[in-house]
């Protein structure tokens, strides 16, 4: 069989890795042990699964492969942040982003090869579009940085949180992005809990419903205004779906937890969206939704107008929220010397043309 025909078992969660394991003849608890070897050891050579049988193993050197993509780059910044370009098979590039902290390591995952939404201060959206990755490609990213930064002094994994905060709208990758997220889950996979997965996105109303349904890890809203007029500008999916629905789609999502809530972000621009009156907006809209509040110094990219907020307008607008009653930090700007920070992220995109066209359809699909 050749490598083209191939099944990736990166690709499979443990559903599908069942489903696989059945087509062939075999029982359920395969997918189990599979799993196990490949996300929890690192194992990506079927002759070192030593509880298959010889007769499987050689078999699933016939049939499945574990291909990760390849990096291009490893670098390391000031602060300890540390990002990886991965090649992908098909000549794109995308960035993920490890930041280390004294109580939690964080792994930034990318979910596209650009993004169709084309935000107006982020260097990804500018970046322009190619496709959305697969299953394989986004937990991937998760198996080179576990392998990069192997285990603390105690044995323990160094990545504990996973936020698919890097490139692309993860909810209109939705039918990849959810599996992956579930080996992400699994106890025999990464065995990270729900609460230590974030989903970041745009505001993709209906898939946030069906999230809620399938997988119901963390929530990140990227809002980044108080008022549609503004937010418009600033995330054009605002107008499709505009502020009053997005945060009527957060109080679903938490309504069945009564500990749950969304994490809204929140960049800081000079001038835009930073003034007092902008921060009063903000404490009315969000009044009633169970919610923290992440500002985010802006990171500039080439060719932006836009300016980072100066600290004592940030700390202004912070002090608004929290008198009124909102949980609210400020995110420390992390890796922006290897333009690894927020907004940063731009990976190498081959194709990036027809933006829209690709928007529309992956629309049409919500």
């Amino acid at each position: 069989m050749s490598a083209a025909e191939k099944t990736n078992l990166l690709n499979l969660d443990r559903q599908a890795m069942q489903d696989f394991f059945a087509a062939h003849g075999e029982k359920p608890f395969r997918a189990t042990q599979v799993i196990q070897w490949i996300h929890q050891y690192g194992v990506d050579d079927f002759d070192a699964m030593t509880n298959l049988s010889k007769e499987l193993r050689a078999r699933l050197k016939d049939i499945a492969e574990i291909r990760v993509p390849q990096i291009a780059q490893d670098q390391v910044a000031a602060d300890g942040t540390r990002k990886w370009l991965l090649r992908l098979d098909d000549g794109n590039a995308i960035e993920t982003v490890f930041i280390p902290e004294e109580d939690r390591g964080t792994l930034c995952v990318s979910s596209q090869v650009g993004c169709t939404l084309n935000c107006s201060f982020c260097s990804t959206g500018h970046q322009g579009f190619n496709r959305s990755l697969t299953v394989a490609e986004i937990v991937s990213q998760l198996l080179v940085a576990n392998r990069a930064l192997g285990r603390d002094p105690k044995g323990e994994r160094i990545i504990t949180n996973v936020v698919l905060m890097g490139m692309g709208e993860p909810l209109l990758n939705f039918d990849n992005v959810v599996p992956a997220m579930r080996l992400m889950l699994d106890d025999y996979g990464y065995g990270l809990s729900r609460r230590r997965v974030t989903l970041s996105t745009a505001g993709v109303v209906p898939m946030m419903d069906r999230l809620r349904e399938e997988c119901p890890v963390s929530l990140a809203v990227s809002l980044h205004a108080p008022n549609d007029a503004l937010r418009d500008q600033l995330v054009p999916l605002n107008k499709k779906y505009p502020i009053q629905e997005l945060l009527e789609a957060c109080r679903r999502y938490c309504a069945d937890s009564p500990r749950s809530r969304v994490t809204f972000e929140y960049v800081m621009l000079d001038g835009v969206n930073d003034s007092v009156e902008h921060a009063h907006e903000l404490v009315r809209i969000l009044r009633d939704v169970p919610s923290k509040v992440n500002l985010i110094p802006f990171n500039p990219f080439p060719q932006t107008h836009y300016r980072r907020s100066p600290k004592p307008v940030i700390d202004r607008f912070r002090d608004v929220l929290i008198a009124a009653g909102l949980t609210t930090i400020t995110r420390k700007t992390r890796g922006d010397d290897i333009d690894a920070a927020c907004g940063q992220l731009a990976g190498q995109v081959q194709d990036r043309t027809r933006r829209r066209q690709r928007l529309t359809a992956g629309m049409d699909q919500t």
